[in-house]
């Protein structure tokens, strides 16, 4: 559960993020350290899933979807966010990298998605979670529209990131940066690890792993197959980079 702090902040936090908060991110999250995570996030969906339709929520600008294309342009790709403006920033970045017909992006809210029952091979989201009002019925909407046997990656920043971690980033983007990013911590109402982990076995998906990629704390969920119990247990694997 969230601390009281956390659980007010996340009461009158937004959801998408509106125009004109939607300039700002998308020139912020033009630079090297965000980039560096796309990219670190793209790699890591590939290492698991590496064909088939791919759901991008809370894509925000769109930069990870231009990232997996680069890295892999046979995945069927679809984005998807509560805000219109940030829906239009991300199309007007598609275009720009004349991808507008293979990238698909649209309006929808994480806990009640347009799509179909087992359609997407995976769903990842990236710094969406601790936004969303209501996790668990988002988390089992992920579940109903993935196909059996897919993943959900879900990427996000925790309040109490390891030092091992921290530290590797310090090395790798400088001190001041990971400065910032920790007492941005204390004003986003993200989760703690274990809260965090917590999560998957609310819904439906009874179970899961997280691991860091980056900064990033994944939680790594997988829809089980038709009779088939997938067996498993919460474990912190080693961070990476």
């Amino acid at each position: 559960m969230l601390s009281l702090t956390r659980r007010i902040l996340k009461k009158f936090h937004p959801e998408g993020i509106p125009f004109p908060g939607t300039f700002f991110y998308n020139f912020v999250s033009k630079s090297k350290i965000f980039q560096h995570h796309y990219d670190l996030i793209s790699q890591d969906v590939l290492n698991h899933v590496t064909s088939g339709k791919v759901l991008d929520i809370g894509t925000g600008p769109g930069w990870l979807l231009l990232s997996l294309h680069k890295q892999n342009p046979h995945f069927e790709l679809v984005g998807a966010d509560i805000s219109a403006s940030m829906v239009e920033r991300a199309k007007a970045n598609i275009q720009q990298a004349d991808l507008s017909g293979q990238i698909h992006v649209e309006i929808a809210d994480a806990k009640s998605m347009p799509f179909a029952d087992d359609s997407f091979d995976a769903v990842i989201s990236t710094g969406s979670v601790h936004h969303w009002k209501d996790p668990l019925t988002s988390i089992n909407e992920i579940y109903r529209i993935l196909k059996p046997g897919g993943y959900a990656f879900l990427y996000d920043i925790v309040s109490d990131i390891p030092k091992a971690v921290l530290k590797q980033m310090a090395k790798d983007f400088g001190r001041l940066r990971m400065f910032l990013l920790w007492l941005h911590a204390f004003e986003e109402p993200f989760y703690s690890l274990d809260n965090y982990r917590l999560l998957a076995g609310q819904t439906r998906f009874k179970e899961g792993t997280t691991r860091f990629v980056g900064v990033m704390c994944c939680l790594s969920l997988r829809k089980s197959l038709p009779n088939v119990k997938l067996s498993g247990s919460w474990e912190d694997r080693k961070f990476e980079v």
